[in-house]
């Protein structure tokens, strides 16, 4: 792996029939019932469940590239590949 790839998280939110966002960024942020979380680049394993709240995709600037909100989506993070999964649909 390049550095600059250990540097990037590459990052899918789908639902069973529509990619909402595909593409690289710095850190995922959102809550769940533990509290507020970020995932970085050389993040350990990760699986949670988040329930209406913002998923927030942004750069090292911490600028925010997307941001996504859905009824409950499940975010699983492994090896800077982050997927994020739902039933639902966007606001």
């Amino acid at each position: 792996m390049k550095n600059k790839d250990k540097e990037r998280l590459k990052i899918r939110i789908a639902g069973p029939e529509k990619v909402f966002w595909e593409g690289g960024a710095f850190a995922v942020s959102s809550k769940n019932s533990q509290g507020s979380f970020d995932i970085l680049p050389q993040h350990t394993s990760f699986l949670t469940i988040v329930e209406d709240q913002p998923i927030k995709i942004s750069n090292q600037k911490k600028k925010m590239l997307q941001e996504f909100r859905f009824p409950q989506a499940l975010i699983y993070n492994r090896n800077n590949r982050v997927a994020i999964y739902t039933l639902g649909t966007s606001e």
